[in-house]
């Protein structure tokens, strides 16, 4: 009678608590983002890398644009965060809108596929800004920011809203030229040179924020 052999052992997949698989495949989908850009992001190529089964991804995602913007809600409260916590160690309210900024830069440089998906074209409905529940998004925060220094008097008078899109409009820029290294050229490439860039571009921001003459 013939015996068997010792029974091959299969490598275990990973078993995945409850919240566990949801990370694992925004992790997953910024790798490969990262690596090999958005036109490789399928769900089946996300399952592959984290290890699951094709489906898996269907019990937290309907879609690869409902993955993308999951990614991006994580991306937008982990900005906020970071921003608030810079702007957490200032005293002065001027301070804390150029606070406000260079974590915006910060984050770019230190996350760019989170950003890439963020403000990409990817979705037909606007991702979430990320707050928390009665929280304040990263928007909120800098108008917040803004009537501050209004009030304060070191901000013009005028729509906070307005001015905080003239604010926005220049950290994103500059953010984006950091992330797509069109100021490499410049010298620029690092995250200590790009905080450096940052503070001096914020406080020019800031200065013409400022009350003009005769104001």
């Amino acid at each position: 009678m013939a015996t068997r052999g010792p029974r091959k052992k299969t490598a275990e997949k990973p078993r995945y608590h409850h919240g566990d698989l949801r990370q694992a495949l925004l992790e997953a989908s910024l790798a490969l983002i990262s690596e090999e850009g958005f036109g490789a992001l399928s769900l089946r190529e996300v399952a592959r890398r984290a290890g699951v089964t094709h489906a898996a991804p269907y019990r937290h995602f309907a879609d690869k644009e409902a993955l993308l913007a999951a990614v991006a809600e994580q991306g937008f409260r982990t900005m906020t965060a970071r921003m608030k916590e810079r702007m957490a160690r200032e005293a002065s309210p001027d301070r804390r809108l150029g606070a406000c900024g260079v974590a915006y830069v910060l984050f770019a440089m230190e996350h760019p596929a989170h950003f890439r998906v963020m403000f990409g074209p990817h979705f037909t409905q606007p991702p979430h800004l990320g707050a928390s529940e009665g929280d304040t998004d990263a928007f909120g925060l800098l108008v917040a920011s803004i009537t501050e220094c209004q009030r304060s008097g070191v901000v013009r008078e005028g729509e906070p809203q307005v001015l905080a899109l003239t604010c926005w409009s220049l950290v994103h820029g500059l953010a984006s030229l950091l992330v797509d290294g069109k100021l490499a050229g410049s010298g620029i490439s690092t995250v200590p040179q790009a905080e450096a860039l940052a503070e001096a571009q914020t406080r020019l921001l800031v200065r013409g924020l400022g009350r003009a003459s005769g104001d």
